[in-house]
This record gives C-alpha cells, structure tokens and sequence, in this order.
C-alpha cells in the first residue's frame, strides 16, 4: 500500500554560510540516482577548513511514496548502518518507483570513532531535535533533517540498536505521535516490517528524539532496535535486512525485496508498551550488575532481576533486585561495572494494538 503525499513540498532551507549550516549538492527534483555528502563547515585544530561529511544517497523515478531511510544517529550501532550501506549499492532507479533518501551514518563522526555521541561536540543526535543552524555539528545535522528532509518524506525510518553498553530485544518502535489517522498508519507500517516484537514509546509533542522531529515535520516516524552489543549477528542481520524490505515494499516503494532472500514466514508482532521509568532497575550507587533474568524473559512484578555487588566492601551480601513491574524483558546493561543512574534492566509491557490510545491532536508542522 503507497503512502499518499498529504502536503505541497517544502521549499528547501538553504543554509550557506562560510562556517555554519549544511551544503550540499543533491537536487531533490532529479529523476536518477544521486550519491554525495551533506557538508558541515567546522574548524577543528589540525584543519581550521574542515567540513563533516556526512553520506547522502537519493534514487528518484516519479512520483510516488517519499521514504527516508537513516543509521548511525548512534554511532555504535551498525546493522542499519551496514545494510544502508548495502542498499545504496544495489538498488537502481528502475526498481523505484518514488523517492528514497539513504543516509546510512547521518552522524557520522560518533560512527567513525566507534562513540554513542559525536566525538566533536559530544552531541546525542537522538537527543538535539529540534536543532539549530548555527550550533555544534550534532544541532546543526539536527536541524537539517527536521526543517528540511524530515518535510520531504511520507516515512522515516531511523535503525537504531543498543549500542557498546546494553543487549536489546530486535523490536521495532513507533512513538505515540501526530494525529489518530496518521498514528494508525504508523502502527500499521510497523507491523508490517515482520519484527517478533514492536513497542510504543510515550515521548510526548516536544520529544527530542528523530521520532518526535518526524511527527513536527508531518511526517510518519518509524524506528526499532534491531541488535545491540556494538556487533551484528547474521540473525540480526536477517531481521534488520527484512524490517527494510518490507518496509520499502509496504510504503509501495519497491515490488520485491533488495536486501532479504525468501524467508519463513513471521510471527504475529507481539506489541508491547513502554511508558514509565518505573519499568526499569536503575543504579544508586557504584557497583557490579549480575543479572538473572536476559532480554526476551517474561517476569511478574517481585521476581528477582539479578544482584549487586559492592566489591569494596567484601564483608556485604550482594543486594537482590527486583522487578517494580512485569513484562517481557526489553534490555539489559551488557557492563557489569556500573554507576548510580546506570539504566540495569528494563521491562515493556505486553499489550493488543486495541489498547493503544491515538494522539489527539496534530503536532505536524
């Protein structure tokens, strides 16, 4: 099923100065097939003219489904990033129908130096929405995507994964955003990527996340956690390489799959809810984390999520932790070494798409 258009396109935010902004080169109007960089003027101090380049593929044959397609918003977290990467390699403009944007390190410095956040301003992209045009290379990448891209597009599908410090359920993700009609189409596109498990998140209209960028901006915002660790596994992989497919083919984007090879059939989506800090365990002090229960377990409110160590103080017992509230385990710190606010666990909770409450209002833009 296509996505239908449902506003007259942006005109482009061009931004050109000598050391703010973003250049780039890319005509969005072009039937084709594009490759370049979105360009950040920095000075940094081996190179007082440097620019940030920031990957940008975009294939267009007519009119049709406008699709976004984005990894490395954290740049420790690569089974979006290699198989964007792979995608921008095979798909041809005869395979199209629409346009798709591919941005498979949109923050790319975090990606090159192995980091969560950007190395150069310490910047959380999922975190510096809505941006500014003359601020850190992270607001300024920030910026661009949500007064400029984001506008572009019917869909955005930012890949996210757990990154260095947290094991993560594959799950796919939608926010609680925009008006009902368009927030029932996101949980319909979700459902569609075929991942064992999709959850809605309740950031609320002001979210500095690229979810809550992409419902300011109109558009309908899709993303998931599709591994974790810093590392891929070839089921990871498999997963995150069908979530693509079918979304592209969903949207009506593509008629067949790019990425994926015939699969067994999926699972029903198991929809899970995740709402309130109190679904998870986090960290008082200084310790050492031993978990009991692993990502994907079911527990009940009371059971034993794992223990805590002091390790200097040998002469006390290790703490028992508890679940405050049940639901499938969602994520779990992968460091034992942890300190007070350190996020130990975490649970969502299972829920029917019928008992998912649509926004009410349109926070579009």
């Amino acid at each position: 099923m296509a996505v239908a258009a449902s506003r007259a396109p942006c005109p482009p935010i061009k931004v050109r100065f000598m050391h703010t902004g973003l250049i780039h080169s890319i005509d969005f109007d072009a039937d084709g097939k594009q490759s370049g960089h979105l360009r950040l003027p920095y000075s940094i101090d081996r190179s007082p003219y440097f620019h940030i380049h920031v990957p940008i593929c975009r294939i267009r044959n007519g009119a049709g489904p406008r699709v976004l397609l984005m990894a490395g918003n954290h740049g420790d977290e690569y089974e979006g990033e290699l198989l964007l990467a792979r995608l921008m390699r095979r798909l041809a403009p005869a395979a199209v129908r629409g346009e798709i944007t591919i941005l498979p390190m949109v923050n790319v410095p975090a990606v090159m130096a192995a980091r969560r956040r950007s190395p150069y301003d310490d910047g959380n992209l999922n975190r510096a929405f809505p941006g500014s045009a003359d601020g850190t290379p992270t607001a300024r990448i920030a910026h661009f995507l949500e007064h400029d891209l984001f506008r572009r597009h019917d869909v955005v599908f930012d890949l996210h994964a757990g990154g260095t410090s947290m094991a993560h359920l594959p799950c796919a993700l939608i926010e609680q955003q925009g008006p009902p009609e368009r927030f029932a189409r996101a949980l319909q596109l979700m459902q569609a990527l075929a991942m064992p498990y999709g959850f809605v998140a309740e950031n609320g209209a002001a979210a500095p996340t690229s979810m809550g960028a992409a419902a300011r901006a109109g558009a309908i915002g899709i993303s998931g956690e599709f591994g974790g660790g810093a590392t891929v596994t070839r089921e990871t992989m498999r997963l995150t390489a069908r979530a693509i497919d079918n979304l592209l083919i969903a949207t009506g984007a593509i008629a067949a799959p790019v990425l994926s090879e015939a699969d067994r059939p999926a699972e029903p989506m198991q929809l899970l809810a995740l709402d309130s800090h109190d679904q998870a365990i986090y960290a008082t002090r200084r310790g050492w984390f031993e978990p009991v229960a692993d990502v994907g377990d079911r527990v009940a409110a009371g059971d034993l999520a794992g223990y805590y160590h002091d390790l200097t103080r040998l002469d006390l017992p290790e703490e028992a932790l508890h679940f405050g509230q049940g639901g499938i385990v969602i994520s779990r710190r992968l460091h034992t070494d942890s300190e007070a606010g350190d996020c130990l666990i975490q649970v969502a909770r299972p829920v029917a798409a019928g008992d998912l409450a649509a926004p009410q209002a349109d926070i579009g833009g």
